[in-house]
């Protein structure tokens, strides 16, 4: 009787190891509720997290740097008319106020984007490929962007339908800078309504694919940019 007492409390304490185990794994690879976190910092100096997302890690934060990755500045265009007729690099804050650069970071041209010298060394803005990647491990279009909104309503107008950022995306509703040339000059708009991101893949002379989030749904999905507007940037580790 003794034996067998000792056998099932052996047995017992064995299978409580196993559990554990496979416990402590579980919680490894469910990265939507442990994320892995590390901190970048780029030539101005501002310090930004990164998260593990699937086979993936990504800047917790959109990029507010006003030099490249070599240390050389990137051109502020506060003006309007000359934003619009821009062919080359630039970046402003929205509505050109720095006080948006904390939370929002700056927005981007994608002739700056297209230098390859943007993001901090060791890191890339994404191509439409990496940026289906993420799209598709996280649920899919229809649910992609709720999943990668941040779930709040501090920077998202409300109801900010279907935000759980359930991976620690947190993405934010930081408008853009449009550069209709109909309207002759450029303008701010979506602020805390939308969100849209640069891509590296090019659809046309005149446009970009981006990745765009609203709150009035939680759909994320590929959209085109007109390469003179100022979106916001995120940039995915090499």
């Amino acid at each position: 009787m003794k034996n067998l007492s000792k056998f099932w409390i052996c047995t017992l304490a064995i299978l409580g190891v196993v559990i554990f185990l496979a416990s402590s794994c579980a919680k490894k690879d469910d990265n939507s509720t442990n994320p892995t976190v590390t901190t970048i910092t780029d030539k101005d100096g501002n310090v930004y997290h990164s998260v593990t997302i699937g086979t993936q890690v990504w800047m917790v934060e959109n990029l507010k740097t006003t030099k490249y990755n070599d240390g050389t500045a990137i051109p502020f265009i506060p003006d309007s008319i000359a934003w619009t007729n821009l062919t080359t690099p630039g970046y402003c804050w929205y509505k050109n106020d720095i006080n948006n650069k904390s939370s929002y970071g700056a927005l981007y041209n994608w002739f700056t984007v297209n230098t390859g010298k943007l993001a901090p060394t060791g890191w890339h803005i994404p191509t439409q490929d990496e940026w289906l990647t993420l799209i598709t491990y996280v649920g899919g279009v229809f649910v992609a962007g709720g999943k990668l909104k941040e779930k709040d309503t501090i920077h998202w107008v409300s109801p900010n339908v279907g935000a759980t950022d359930d991976y620690g995306f947190k993405a934010l509703g930081g408008g853009y800078r449009n550069a209709d040339t109909f309207y002759e000059s450029a303008f701010y708009t979506e602020y805390r309504t939308s969100c849209c991101f640069w891509s590296t893949s090019e659809l046309s002379a005149k446009q970009v694919s981006d990745v765009e989030l609203s709150a009035a749904q939680p759909i994320g999905s590929i959209y085109s940019m007109y390469k003179n507007w100022g979106i916001s940037v995120r940039c995915i580790k090499n």
